[in-house]
Parts: C-alpha cells; sequence; structure tokens
C-alpha cells in the first residue's frame, strides 16, 4: 500500500492551477506558430501573431493568458493500491484550487447555485473526475476550462443509420455555428458512443491529448484528420474573423454503446487550451 499526503496533492494542484493559466502548452504554441504558414487571411495571421506574444507575456510576467480563468476540471487516475492520508481527496483537491486562485490572483469564476448565482469566492468546488485503476500509480491532469469554449458544446443522439458522415456533419456543424465564440483557432474534442453522459465526458477527456497527436486506432485517426480539414474548410478562421484556421486539431475518444444508439458530443478548447500534468 502506497501511502500520500493529501498535502501534496494540495500543493500541485495549486501549482498547476497556476501553470494551466500562466503557461501555454508547447504543442499549442508549436501549432499556432505553424498555422501561420498556412493561414492565407491578413487579419487572421495578425491575430495569430497577437496570440503568440500574449503567450509571451503571460509566461514571462506570470499572468493569465486569458481574464477567463477558468473552472477547475480535474482528471485523476488514483491506483487501487494508493492511500490517501491527512484529509480525503476531493478536501485535498479543492484546497489546492483555493490556493492556487488565490495566490495567483486568478478569477474566481464559480457559483454556489446555478440559479442563485452567488460567487463562492475562491473558485471552488472543482470538477473532480476519478478513475481507479490497478497499481500505486496517481496521474492528475488540471483543466481549467473557460466559459466561452464551453458553452458552445453540444450533444446529440444519432441514430445509428446516421453512420460516420452524421458524426462529421455534426461536429462540423457545431464548429460552424460557435463561429467567433470559443475563441478559435479552436481544439475540438469529441466523444463517439458509450451513454449520454459518457459521450459527453469523453469528449472533454480528449482535449488533454498533445496537438498533433493521432488516436491509436487508424480509423479514428483518419476520421480525426479528416474532420480537421472539413472544419477549416467552413472559413471561420482565428477569431472568427475568417481565414483557413479555425481549429488546431480535432481528437476523437470512442467507447462502446448499445445496438440502439449513437451518442456524439463536441466540447470545444480556445486557443488557450489550458491542461497541466503531473505524476505524484
Amino acid at each position: 500500500m502506497r501511502e500520500i499526503d493529501a498535502a501534496k496533492i494540495t500543493d500541485e494542484v495549486a501549482r498547476l492551477c497556476m501553470e494551466a493559466n500562466f503557461d501555454l502548452g508547447k504543442d499549442v504554441e508549436d501549432a499556432i506558430r505553424d498555422s501561420l504558414k498556412r493561414e492565407e487571411s491578413t487579419v487572421g495571421k495578425e491575430i495569430l501573431n497577437q496570440l503568440l506574444e500574449n503567450a509571451r507575456i503571460a509566461r514571462e510576467e506570470r499572468l493569465p493568458i486569458c481574464q477567463d480563468t477558468g473552472l477547475a476540471v480535474i482528471f485523476i487516475e488514483m491506483g487501487q493500491e494508493v492511500h490517501i492520508k491527512g484529509g480525503t481527496l476531493e478536501e485535498a483537491v479543492n484546497e489546492g484550487v483555493r490556493r492556487g486562485y488565490t495566490e495567483g490572483y486568478l478569477r474566481k469564476s464559480v457559483l454556489g447555485d446555478p440559479l442563485k448565482r452567488v460567487n463562492t469566492g475562491d473558485n471552488t468546488p472543482a470538477v473532480i473526475h476519478l478513475r481507479l485503476v490497478a497499481g500505486e500509480d496517481f496521474r492528475m491532469w488540471v483543466a481549467p476550462k473557460g466559459g466561452g469554449s464551453e458553452n458552445m458544446s453540444k450533444t446529440t443522439m444519432l441514430k445509428p443509420a446516421d453512420g460516420v458522415e452524421g458524426v462529421k456533419n455534426f461536429v462540423v456543424e457545431s464548429v460552424r455555428v460557435a463561429s467567433a465564440n470559443p475563441c478559435p483557432p479552436t481544439i475540438v474534442g469529441v466523444g463517439i458512443g458509450g451513454s449520454f453522459e459518457q459521450c459527453a465526458l469523453n469528449a472533454k477527456k480528449a482535449l488533454l491529448r498533445k496537438v498533433g497527436t493521432r488516436n491509436p486506432d487508424p480509423f479514428y485517426a483518419d476520421l480525426e484528420e479528416e474532420i480537421l480539414a472539413l472544419v477549416n474548410e467552413t472559413g471561420v478562421g482565428p477569431q472568427g474573423l475568417g481565414g483557413r484556421v479555425t481549429s488546431l486539431d480535432v481528437f476523437i475518444e470512442a467507447a462502446p454503446c448499445h445496438i440502439a444508439s449513437l451518442p456524439v458530443a463536441v466540447n470545444m478548447n480556445c486557443h488557450a487550451a489550458r491542461h497541466k500534468y503531473v505524476e505524484l
């Protein structure tokens, strides 16, 4: 049995909340830089250069990439042989979010109730997705999610007969309708299969991948590239002002489903694409 101190988890969550908001991932920054070679719009090129400059300033001055510093979404894979001592996992994570958002002077965006609309004042509680796995590993992804991109999420229950074409049409139309709202260039997460709620979770989980990686299944790898090309043909472009670079990548996570169902979900990351990873 391996023991992990709750205080260690708190420290890491606090650190990653700040790093996710200050440091644009190298994969995303490289993708934006590479996209300058493909973008033909003068305005689009200028926007992409501004995003790179914004990322530099944020990293060097320890300032948020975007004023919307997000709802803290935490993915955890914890081995069954791990014991958390000195507190519960949930308490440790929320204390880390509280500290990270306070010490980092990050905007607190969480309401304690969706209709009463009173801010909790410290960006808690976090949304925690825990998966138990074999062994003694503890892996954690901190992925603050902004409201602009999150509000453009879509879930549908397609008919099985809609097939691959139905999936492609739904994803591309979701991006087209979203237009400037998710602050493109986006990264598009797609969940296919599972149940109503599982496909949505898989769409968000897909966003944890590095730009440029492909699904290990060649069928879905090809589909990711095909949908990415179709998305970039919409003409939405950087910040929705037109151009060839609407999205930097498309990631698909598929799951087994019922014979009568074909659930599909789309979840987008804005150009900030905040997520950081640690193993304890």
